[in-house]
């Protein structure tokens, strides 16, 4: 059976999209890079079928997208609702956060993920 996760095809472009990665995806995986965020680990760009998550968290069957500006669009959005019912069919919640622009938006990011955890 193919997997769905880090297909083979997928390898040089998420190095690339790794090395070429935001201020603000560099700022929150800092955070949640090493089990950093209650012991979770996380994924950065993750292959998961035919797409590529910016975070992925195996354990909860979490998503984090990082939404810039390029987000607002129509075209775009069309492209992330068919992603996200994607990753839904897969049991996988999508959980998309604005870039965070401060230390305290931050917190509140890492707030926000965490908030979605199950208990253990």
């Amino acid at each position: 059976m193919r997997s769905n996760f880090n297909r083979k095809y997928q390898t040089e472009y998420r190095r690339k999209l790794r090395n070429e990665a935001t201020l603000y995806e560099r700022t929150l995986w800092s955070k949640l890079r090493g089990r950093q965020l209650e012991g979770r680990k996380f994924r950065r760009q993750a292959g998961i079928g035919k797409y590529i998550a910016d975070f992925y968290c195996p354990s909860e069957k979490m998503i984090v997208e990082l939404e810039g500006p390029y987000h607002y669009t129509d075209q775009v959005n069309e492209r992330d609702k068919e992603r996200e019912l994607y990753f839904k069919k897969l049991g996988i919640k999508v959980l998309r956060i604005p870039n965070p622009h401060s230390a305290e938006a931050l917190r509140n990011v890492l707030n926000e993920i965490s908030s979605q955890f199950r208990p253990e």
